[in-house]
């Protein structure tokens, strides 16, 4: 039988397993990279120890207020220290932690708290007015507040609720933290829109976040101690986990409340940042920055781009700044990037239109994913020819437990063994895959996912409208636009300007159309509507 067979008495124990959490990453941190700078924010800048000590006490407070293993906290904040602290100390207390897009209705947040079952929100005082509209729309009692200010950008505290401080004044910096016994446990609960009106829980366990986070750490040329400006929202896949990466590389994290070109520039200038993430807008606004905005700088800048397939031409632009740019790609689903456009040595001396072109490839699959590739509709790979179109499959450790409280889309997302992605790709011979159509309706919007089933169903409430049909226009700033086509009741009269204010009434800004088309809309035989033919129209407006 072989060595094997004395196998038996060769178990997991304390000694020899723990189980992976990105929490490890800080605790460690607290020791290894004690006196070095962690957080910086404006004025504020924060060492490794004085970190992990801030999250000790966010997680203490949160366990004498009522928060117990498996509840949910949830975070309504731009990217400022609190969130990054809401990282670690939640989950630290045993929590699930629930960042919600700061840019959402207050319709949406308010499902969003009913539905995670909230029982603290930490909110960022500008966005006090949407947490207490949402609250004040739930049939239940709804989310304790703890109101995060920033004097600093201009937003004192009100005064309304228990201050972030003085929440953190309430704990206790030696507190151990609750760490995962399993680390299928649930760390984090991301919400997102799809392509039906109502959004859906997407719940990640500790496994997925350590390994992507270390994953990254691996491919991404981090190194030890980079600088690292989080302009990805850390209400987006959780920053793409790099929040939780960067205690690991001993990094600093260097927060950016407002996405401009000037602060993007400045924090390279003044705090030396090595690496950022963002959607192609934010490249576009580093090309198309004022020449006042701009600072010099001696060092190359790695860059993640997604959210959207950036334009080849904006890679080309970009790269004589100063930034090195990898296209990467994922879902909410997949804990943020799974695949990444890896530079081969054998582009290295291709001319920059074929280089850029090279760069605008979806590419291959990260080092922690176990199967990315592109199927049919019988859920068997396609051929690697560089034509034929298929569906994005994605199998490995940073793919989501589930849809939270619905079995149905979970098992729908997971139908065959695979995650189906529902963005439309081929894959070249060597593996790299490029995404040629995206799930058919999504219209992505400066990074940001809109469904158009949610804006159609905003117009359809105004009583001139009998049909309409929401779909992308793109446009230069934001990637992609919503752009409606309207077909008005008989007798009923509406403007352009007074549809789109009336669906910014009901909805998030980047979800209002920017454009309203009057017109028939092109239908099938069974009166369903060609929205191909209106893609198609949109690009001429």
């Amino acid at each position: 039988m072989g060595w094997m067979a004395d196998e038996t008495a060769l178990e997991r124990n304390e000694a020899n397993f723990v189980p992976l959490t990105p929490l490890s990453f800080l605790a460690r941190a607290g020791d290894v990279f004690g006196p070095e700078t962690a957080v910086v924010y404006r004025n504020t800048r924060r060492t490794y120890a004085v970190y992990r000590d801030r999250v000790s006490r966010l997680a203490s407070a949160l366990a004498r207020r009522g928060v117990s293993p498996g509840d949910v906290v949830a975070t309504l904040l731009p990217n400022v220290p609190a969130q990054a602290e809401a990282h670690f100390g939640i989950p630290a207390a045993g929590a699930v932690l629930n960042t919600i897009n700061t840019r959402l209705d207050t319709d949406t947040v308010s499902y969003i708290f009913g539905h995670g079952e909230a029982k603290i929100a930490l909110v960022d005082t500008a966005l006090l007015p949407l947490a207490e509209a949402a609250i004040a729309e739930m049939e239940g009692p709804g989310p304790e507040i703890i109101e995060v200010a920033d004097p600093e950008a201009g937003f004192p505290a009100t005064g309304r609720h228990t201050e972030y401080e003085a929440l953190l004044a309430e704990g206790d910096p030696s507190q151990p933290w609750i760490m995962p016994k399993d680390e299928w446990e649930s760390l984090a609960l991301n919400y997102t829109s799809g392509t039906t009106g109502r959004p859906k829980g997407v719940v990640y366990h500790h496994r997925g976040a350590y390994l992507l986070a270390m994953g990254t750490a691996v491919t991404w040329s981090v190194g030890i101690r980079p600088v690292y400006l989080t302009i990805v929202p850390l209400f987006h896949c959780n920053g793409w986990c790099h929040t939780w990466m960067m205690p690991a590389v001993g990094g600093t994290l260097v927060c950016c409340r407002d996405v401009t070109a000037k602060n993007i520039y400045d924090a390279i200038a003044d705090e030396g940042v090595t690496h950022l993430g963002g959607a192609p807008i934010v490249l576009n606004s580093i090309i198309n920055a004022k020449p006042g905005d701009r600072r010099d700088f001696d060092h190359v800048v790695e860059v993640f781009t997604a959210g959207a397939p950036p334009p080849a031409a904006t890679l080309a632009a970009i790269e004589p700044l100063g930034f090195r740019v990898t296209q990467v790609y994922g879902l909410t689903e997949t804990y943020g990037h799974v695949t990444e456009c890896l530079w081969r040595a054998e582009w290295d001396g291709v001319p920059q239109a074929e280089r850029a072109a090279i760069k605008a490839r979806t590419g291959i699959l990260m080092p922690f994913m176990e199967d990315i590739s592109v199927h049919d509709d019988k859920g068997v790979p396609v051929p690697r020819d560089g034509k034929t179109l298929g569906e994005i499959a994605i199998r490995g450790n940073a793919v989501m437990k589930g849809y939270y409280k619905n079995p149905k889309a979970t098992a729908e997302a997971f139908k065959g063994g695979f995650f189906r992605s529902g963005d439309i790709a081929f894959q070249h011979e060597d593996g790299y895959m490029k995404i040629t159509d995206r799930a058919k309706d999504i219209i992505i919007s400066g990074g940001e996912n809109v469904s158009s089933v949610e804006v159609e169903g905003a117009l359809m409430h105004h009583p001139a409208v009998s049909l309409c049909a929401v779909v992308a226009k793109p446009d230069e700033k934001w990637g992609e636009v919503p752009c409606a086509f309207v077909e008005l009741k008989e007798g009923g009269e509406a403007t352009e300007d007074e549809l789109i204010a009336f669906v910014r009434e009901r909805l998030a800004g980047f979800k209002t159309p920017k454009r309203v088309v009057f017109q028939e809309l092109p239908k099938t035989s069974t009166g369903k509507v060609q929205k191909f033919e209106l893609r198609v129209l949109a690009k001429t407006l």
